[in-house]
């Protein structure tokens, strides 16, 4: 047998979908896992494919043609860098190691140093898409040098999802801009997800049953909201527990989880002076559906509205799911203006050169957030005259105008009902923010000035000139 086009570590069911899915492709592959039974049970599993099941490293590495291409699939962190360090000496100069999970970038970026002086060439690749997409086509952002880009292209474009017969794949940048733009793509994705659930919640309190929403989320789905995350909603809601014959979204506890790419983002976006509301809000929520136990005793000692009921305060049903939809909508364009804003001045300060517009191309299949919306993003970012904010883009401004009054009203309603919408809320002070002439943070200055001499800028000089008042008046006693 002759060496194997593409060698994979990690066979979890990520790991073991990328590997079917480059062998469907015409690749012969080469897998490898510490367990190795998981190795000897995969290739069992599909005789007539062309795998090559290794029970050694060394072996795994004697089995690829060169330059060698080595893609991980492990678990970020740790045990990332001990599959490196086991690599490094039996690989040779020139040979590419691919982290394909979900790594911090400036670890990625830290990997990337380290392969290079060891005369290796580093790619972190964000896959996205989950175990679905891994099989028949994600989407995928892979970073490094253009150079090594392109030895990988022909097994990236054809295992990648296609969109009207483009690859959604393409050189995202040097370094750790795979993994950045990757992490932010998670972070969109818990702020989309984050909305919906927030809709969800309104619905439930005024009385919509699960047959109901199925049939809201598939007729949205069919509109300018059609997208992955809509569409399972709407499934889920048709979902019938075998052992009980109830709705199954009725039997999940209500704790929700997190791997850390929402908090990575969020992190960054403070570091970077970004707004980030949507999905900060949404970080929020998962962490205090976490604290289920402390929300339990709260719910009996904090007064409030009852947030299980919602007086729709004359709203019919039909009213109601138009206005969350526009609510909902321009929420989510906050979400991904932020998340584009994010990459954009990241991706200047480290000099990457990212293009919204072809990110956004490549997140239009394969990938969790797909959504009819991007083609919308994709042209406004490749006309000849792209946004400086993506609220900002006339089509978008359209939706935003058009829906707000809505907007607003969903937002009012949830507050006077109870009902917590951290993301819609967050989304809506982002845009007011944003379109204000004017904030109090004049008064924030007089404040800093009061107590630290930090100065300001006063509204009847010149701009960049700085003052400082001698004698703000004495505390009173």
């Amino acid at each position: 047998m002759s060496n194997s086009d593409f060698g994979l570590i990690g066979l979890a069911v990520m790991g073991q979908n990328l590997v079917l899915n480059v062998e469907s492709r015409g690749f012969q592959v080469s897998v490898y896992n510490r367990t190795t039974s998981v190795t000897e049970e995969f290739v069992a599993a599909h005789p007539d494919k062309k795998l090559v099941g290794t029970s050694t490293l060394e072996e795994f590495v004697q089995s690829l043609a060169t330059p060698r291409k080595v893609m991980i699939m492990v678990k970020a962190g740790g045990p990332v860098d001990a599959v490196i360090e086991s690599l490094i000496p039996l690989l040779d100069q020139g040979d590419i190691i691919i982290d394909g999970g979900n790594s911090l970038y400036t670890d990625t970026e830290r990997r990337d140093k380290y392969c290079s002086e060891a005369g290796m060439r580093f790619i972190g690749a964000g896959v996205s898409g989950g175990e679905e997409g891994a099989l028949k086509g994600p989407s995928i952002m892979p970073g490094g040098p253009e150079s090594t880009w392109e030895v990988m292209k022909p097994i990236f474009e054809s295992i990648s999802a296609k969109v009207d017969g483009e690859p959604c794949v393409v050189h995202i940048g040097e370094g750790g801009a795979g993994h950045f733009v990757k992490m932010v793509h998670n972070g969109i994705e818990y702020g989309d997800m984050q909305l919906i659930c927030e809709a969800y919640n309104i619905f439930k309190a005024a009385g919509f049953s699960n047959e109901e929403l199925a049939d809201i989320f598939a007729d949205w789905n069919e509109g300018d909201l059609e997208s992955f995350l809509i569409e399972i909603t709407a499934n889920i809601f048709k979902q019938k527990d075998p052992e009980t014959g109830k709705d199954i979204v009725d039997l999940i506890v209500d704790k929700a989880g997190q791997k850390g790419t929402g908090r990575w983002t969020v992190m960054g976006s403070v570091e970077q002076a970004v707004p980030f509301s949507t999905i900060a809000g949404s970080v929020e929520a998962r962490i205090l559906s976490s604290m289920r136990d402390q929300r339990k005793v709260a719910s009996g000692i904090l007064e409030g509205p009852d947030n299980w009921t919602c007086d729709l305060a004359g709203l019919s049903k039909e009213d109601l799911v138009a206005k969350v939809r526009n609510a909902l909508y321009a929420s989510k364009i906050v979400s991904y203006a932020q998340g584009l804003d994010l990459i954009s001045k990241v991706g200047a300060d480290k000099g990457w050169d990212l293009k919204l517009g072809e990110i956004a191309k490549i997140w239009r299949g394969g990938c969790i957030i797909r959504a009819r919306f991007l083609n919308r993003i994709t042209e406004a970012y490749q006309s000849d005259t792209p946004p400086t904010n993506l609220m900002l883009s006339p089509f978008f401004t359209e939706v935003l105008n058009k829906g707000q009054q809505d907007w607003r009203e969903v937002v009012a309603l949830a507050a006077t009902n109870g009902i917590p919408v951290p993301s819609f809320g967050g989304s809506l002070a982002y845009y007011d923010a944003y379109r204000a002439e004017r904030l109090p943070a004049n008064l924030l200055q007089a404040q800093r000035d009061f107590f630290g001499a930090h100065t300001y800028e006063r509204t009847d000089k010149p701009e960049g000139e700085f003052f400082h008042t001698e004698d703000w008046p004495d505390l009173i006693s």
